[in-house]
């Protein structure tokens, strides 16, 4: 079965998406199953796993009742407020059902590039750990060090490293340090990578060409057995639909044997994320 590792569904009236541009005319509008739908249709995907996308434990209950309602959600990574420890509690409540599968905290727009390695949010991955739930690195380059000492300190938990952890594309700017971070999470880590939102972090008129030396190196350093497909949609929308994303997928992959390709676009992640097919 192929899957879809990593997309959004998402209303703004909730009012929680602090990250979201009010008047953006791709983003700034609801989305749910029936938009994605006859994308997953078209392009043979039977399940996908569902990402936060706000930091609140609200939009976390929002997407398991997608989840709920939607047969083709899998998965559902949420979020939990891991600066306050007696959120122990709700890590446990969100745990019992049965598509919750891990927790995202929005690294990417904090200030301090050390926050996960901070004394008082320590508990947090060890918790996640405890309960057999994955953590989704969100990150930029800026943060592969950090993550490195984060991930060596919790050797037992299950990490994916979101959007190849974001390199600079579009500038074509510090490709040799990516390169280098991402290859020492590969070989010192357990960490597996998500071949999703490289599109949205190239230029307007991006080609696979362009695309095409970050994804051979991340399918180089984890191997296509520790790399999943994710389409980011509706984020991806930003520089290509849904199914431009997925064709260039193909494409970028297309050196690969069809074993390969398999693990890439479901294998992976249904073992990484334990889904229920």
């Amino acid at each position: 079965m192929r899957i879809d590792a990593h997309h959004h569904f998402w209303h703004p009236a909730r009012g929680d998406y602090g990250w979201m541009p009010e008047d953006d005319p791709v983003l700034s509008r609801p989305y749910g199953p029936a938009d994605l739908a006859p994308h997953l249709a078209a392009c043979g995907i039977g399940a996908t796993v569902l990402v936060q996308a706000a930091p609140s434990v609200a939009e976390t209950d929002y997407l398991l009742g997608h989840a709920d309602a939607a047969a083709f959600v899998a998965g559902v990574v949420g979020w939990v407020d891991f600066e306050r420890e007696a959120e122990r509690a709700t890590i446990e409540r969100l745990a019992r059902h049965p598509k919750l599968k891990g927790l995202r905290p929005m690294i990417q727009d904090l200030p301090d590039d050390d926050w996960m390695l901070r004394p008082e949010v320590d508990w947090a991955f060890g918790a996640m750990a405890e309960r057999g739930l994955s953590f989704d690195a969100l990150g930029f380059p800026r943060h592969l060090a950090p993550f490195l000492t984060l991930l060596k300190r919790h050797p037992s938990l299950s990490v994916v490293i979101d959007h190849g952890m974001k390199p600079d594309i579009a500038g074509n700017t510090g490709f040799e340090a990516w390169a280098e971070g991402m290859a020492r999470l590969a070989g010192e880590t357990g960490a597996f990578c998500k071949l999703s939102g490289l599109v949205t972090e190239a230029a307007a008129d991006w080609t696979c060409a362009a695309l095409k030396p970050y994804s051979d190196h991340i399918l180089t350093v984890f191997g296509p057995e520790r790399v999943m497909w994710g389409s980011d949609w509706p984020v991806c929308r930003l520089r290509a639909e849904y199914g431009a994303w997925f064709i260039a997928a193909e494409t970028l992959t297309a050196h690969l044997s069809p074993a390969e390709r398999a693990r890439v676009f479901g294998g992976t992640a249904a073992d990484f994320y334990r889904l229920r097919l």
